[in-house]
């Protein structure tokens, strides 16, 4: 079972790694992870659940572990990631849980977690902790079983998104082609409709097998329909979201992808407007023109290892504003630090509004440089591996934030170790396409052959 809990969540198969069993083990156990600051105010936890067809009896054996533990559950149904999150903070309670596998393929179920405020359950006291009362010796159950209470929040939710829209004027309309992915981001089509978009739904039919694709926009092949579509529609803009929603990807109007890196920069641009001289938090992997971009837009920019716990605590720390993922993870300070993609889009879209300009002319500024996608080593001894590295490129200014970075005036790349494989994952990048090429052959001579 040990394979199950990860470095942020618990995923595994359903149900030879993950069943019924196992989720009211880590119902009973959930309590252990949230200290006197979240159960001060009441010990309700809210819990959700994505469109799997496992899901249903996965939460219901959830609910049972969570109030056999003496926990209040406030169930909010079928919900997005997010929007479990938005739940959390907004009705106060000491913590939340989502059945969900994200992206993963059907035969995948797990859950994700949070503490009060939507904090993220991580550290030594997270997961780990999880596992170890959810695997070990049965856990006593409370004298007095907790309440159980259906809350919906779907209005609140459209209310508090609505409101960071600004429609102009003149009515203008942007035609704009969203895949769902057969996954969560479904439940936001009468929300987007309601944006002032003209909508073209792909695949907004919950099914968790996923029929048409996976449900992970971070691969390229994921949005070949997406950028058909646009382009077909001639539409201003192409969103795809993953499988609990979470996670957001964008298409200029030509069918181009746009890189989650860019699409940070100018979200953040886009808030120092209202906000001058805030931090903006961005991950490691992502390219120069970052960070760039913000300096020139009056903001602060803060480089950080990849990894939500470890963004949304450096905003938190920093009094940020926002902050993003190379994955397509956008996070704000006004969703409790947490992650929200429906929020990246309505801000992508009030800056298409605002500007009038074409989303391929507004990120043209961002394409200073070239740049790898993320590439997969498979490494047995991957802390020998970044040895050999800090070696050949001891000229270089190093760090170790994520793995190891070097950096010379023309060029850089990150080689991080997987929490749970053995796998070293590459990003590069260089001033010309040329020198990238030179460059990745290099590093693919001494790291091997990618998978």
């Amino acid at each position: 079972m040990a394979g199950i809990f990860k470095a942020y969540d618990v995923r595994g198969l359903y149900p030879s790694q993950l069943n019924e069993e196992m989720a009211r083990k880590i119902g009973l156990a959930f309590r252990h992870v949230l200290d006197e600051d979240d159960l001060e105010q009441g010990n309700k936890v809210v819990v959700s659940h994505d469109m799997r067809s496992h899901s249903i009896p996965m939460v219901e054996a959830l609910i049972d572990g969570l109030r056999a533990s003496g926990l209040d559950v406030v169930d909010i149904g079928l919900a997005t990631t997010p929007m479990n999150y938005f739940a959390v903070g907004h009705l106060g309670t000491a913590g939340g849980v989502q059945v969900t596998a994200s992206h993963n393929p059907a035969e995948y179920n797990g859950l994700k977690f949070s503490k009060r405020g939507a904090r993220p359950v991580s550290g030594d006291h997270g997961i780990p902790l999880i596992e170890e009362k959810a695997t070990g010796e049965p856990l006593p159950e409370a004298d007095q079983r907790g309440g159980y209470e259906k809350v919906s929040i779907e209005e609140a939710y459209a209310d508090f998104l609505l409101d960071f829209l600004d429609k102009p004027a003149d009515g203008k309309t942007l035609k704009v082609v969203v895949d769902a992915a057969n996954g969560m981001g479904t439940v936001y089509k009468d929300l987007l409709e309601r944006a002032g978009i003209e909508l073209i739904p792909l695949y907004f039919e919950l099914d968790g097998t996923f029929p048409n694709h996976e449900a992970n926009p971070l691969k390229v092949e994921n949005l070949a329909d997406l950028q058909k579509a646009v382009i077909e529609h001639g539409a201003d803009l192409g969103v795809s979201f993953d499988g609990d929603a979470d996670r957001s990807a964008f298409v200029d109007e030509k069918g181009a992808v746009v890189g989650n890196d860019l699409t940070t920069a100018l979200i953040g641009a886009e808030l120092l407007e209202r906000e001058p001289g805030s931090h903006i938090v961005y991950d490691l992997r992502s390219s120069r023109a970052v960070a760039e971009f913000i300096t020139e837009h009056g903001g602060v920019p803060v480089r950080e290892r990849v990894g939500h716990s470890f963004i949304k605590a450096t905003l938190r720390k920093n009094g940020g504003i926002f902050g993003g993922e190379l994955a397509g993870h956008y996070y704000f300070r006004d969703t409790y630090t947490a992650d929200n993609a429906l929020l990246a889009v309505f801000l992508t879209l009030n800056l298409l509004w605002k500007t009038g300009k074409p989303f391929s002319e507004l990120v043209e500024p961002l394409r200073r440089y070239s740049k790898s996608e993320e590439t997969n080593f498979k490494v047995e001894d991957k802390q020998g591996k970044i040895d050999l590295l800090a070696e050949k490129y001891s000229d270089g200014e190093i760090d170790y934030l994520d793995g190891i970075t070097v950096q010379y005036d023309d060029w850089w790349f990150n080689v991080r170790p997987s929490n749970t494989e053995p796998y070293l994952r590459l990003v590069a990048e260089a001033s010309s396409q040329q020198q990238l090429d030179e460059q990745m052959a290099e590093l693919i001579s001494l790291i091997g052959q990618p998978v």
